[in-house]
């Protein structure tokens, strides 16, 4: 397991047999861009500065599932591009049901995200709607 505390990331090539891999707390955006970690099962970069500004976030998750091909668990809280009701009012269950189908249509292989357990159902909706939940709904 490594702890991180940092905007740069150069480093962790050297660690290329990684397992857990814990970002939460940092500056890290949608530039985010890691090494091949093919042995990472678990990636975690709550609280940071993810969004879904103009495709950044799906070029960030398609390098994901290219770099980390072996990620199970990935946790985003506390992003704007997790939208999540107890911490912003304007989003609801439907927001974050809608960024679950996108993320999962990304990384097909995910077994968790965030707290919550990748269902069956969630996974083939995600085959079917998941490319068209990445705009949430309008204010």
């Amino acid at each position: 397991v490594a702890f991180v505390v940092c905007r740069s990331l150069e480093g962790l090539k050297t660690f290329s047999y990684l397992e857990e891999l814990i970002l939460d707390n940092n500056l890290l955006g949608n530039d985010l861009r890691l090494p091949r970690l093919p042995h990472l099962h678990t990636l975690t970069l709550n609280k940071n500065q993810i969004s879904f500004q103009r495709n950044t976030c799906k070029i960030l998750l398609d390098h994901l599932a290219e770099v980390v091909p072996s990620l199970q668990y990935l946790s985003l809280l506390g992003n704007v591009a997790c939208p999540n009701e107890l911490v912003c009012k304007e989003k609801d269950e439907d927001d974050y049901q809608r960024y679950r189908y996108f993320v999962l249509h990304k990384l097909t292989n995910l077994k968790f995200l965030d707290t919550r357990k990748v269902t069956r159902r969630e996974r083939e909706e995600a085959l079917v709607r998941g490319a068209f939940m990445k705009v949430v709904k309008p204010k």
